[in-house]
Order: C-alpha cells, then structure tokens, then sequence
C-alpha cells in the first residue's frame, strides 16, 4: 500500500526565480530551472547540506553542518495577493520574497503536511519540508522598492509564506509546468491516541 497518497490537486508553475548566492535574498525570473540533487546550481541556498540557521536552534549551535531541506523557496500566487492586499499594495513582487517557484491552483498551500511531494509530468519531484515562516528579509527588499510598506510583510504573510523544499528527484522545471500534489497517508499525529496495529 503506497504511504505517498495522489490528490486531486494540481499546480501550475507561474513564476520562477534563481536566487544568486551572496547578501541579498532577491531572486531573478528565470524561465526555466534545472534542479539537481543540490537544488538551484549557484543559488543562495544550493547544496547537499548546509550549515543550521535559527530555524533548528533547539537542535543544534547555529552554523553546524546538516542535511539541506531547505533548498527551494515555494509560495502560492493566491496567498501572494492576500498578503498583497493585507499590506495595501496592488501585487508583490516574487522577486522581493526570494521566491523560486510560484504555483496557483493548490488551496491553503502553506499548510500542506511536511514530506508532500510537488511531480511534474517529466518525473521531476520536490519534497516539502515544512512553512516558511515569515521574517524580516523580505521586508527589507520590499522597504528599497515600496517605501513605507516593509514592515507590512511579515504580520500579512503569517501562515502564507509558502514553504521549504528539497530536490528528490531532479530534472528542469519551466514556467506553465503542471505538478500534482501527493501527501503522506496518514492521521495527523496524536500523543494521546494508543497505536493501533494494522
């Protein structure tokens, strides 16, 4: 029996971005990304592992080497604009969010449960890791862009701000790409509950 379940949901891809290593989060629209086991080559967050950031500082000293799941930033387009319109603002710019991929067609797409998987028709497949909780960063580049407006960001994107992913299986993304949704079978975790044999 699969644990991995198909949904009946699908994405499109309407945006990508490569984000180039270095100080600023700001990403590139690009076409088309070609995603290895290390993720986006040359991107800010590319690699095998990385060194552990404030996300796991109840796990280990910031800066200790661990896996990298965190390689691709993923947000939905209709969470973009609800963030858009809670900070008044016409649209935000995927750009300004270090964003990798946007997709539409995925409701509450933030939330879906961590090891999801993303497939698009060629085999390539990306795992979820978990929300993207919203930080400053982004504000800063909206602030550059859109005075007045950064400190809007990160209240709007709670519980929108897309999410964290890893390459499973690599292959070339492009914009227009339908992915289909698979998420773990399983009940939502229960302390309480006492295990039950299959």
């Amino acid at each position: 029996m699969p644990v991995l379940r198909e949904t009946e949901f699908k994405a499109r891809v309407v945006w990508l971005g490569h984000v180039p290593d270095g100080q600023s989060l700001r990403a590139q629209p690009v076409p088309q990304l070609d995603l290895g086991f290390s993720g986006d080559i040359g991107a800010r967050h590319e690699g095998l592992n990385r060194p552990s950031c404030v996300r796991v500082k109840n796990l280990y000293p910031e800066g200790t080497e661990i896996r990298n799941v965190r390689q691709l930033t993923i947000l939905a387009a209709e969470e973009m604009a609800a963030i858009a319109s809670d900070m008044g603002v016409d649209r935000l710019d995927p750009a300004l969010l270090g964003a990798s991929i946007v997709v539409e067609g995925i409701p509450d797409f933030t939330h879906v449960p961590p090891s999801s998987r993303l497939q698009a028709d060629t085999g390539l497949t990306m795992t979820v890791d978990m929300e993207n909780r919203p930080c400053v960063l982004p504000g800063r580049e909206i602030e550059a862009e859109s005075p007045g407006h950064g400190a809007r960001f990160k209240p709007a994107a709670q519980g929108r701000r897309g999410v964290t992913a890893w390459v499973e299986r690599l292959g070339l993304l492009r914009l227009g790409d339908s992915l289909t949704l698979f998420v773990p079978d399983q009940r939502a975790w229960n302390p309480k509950q006492t295990a039950v044999s299959d």
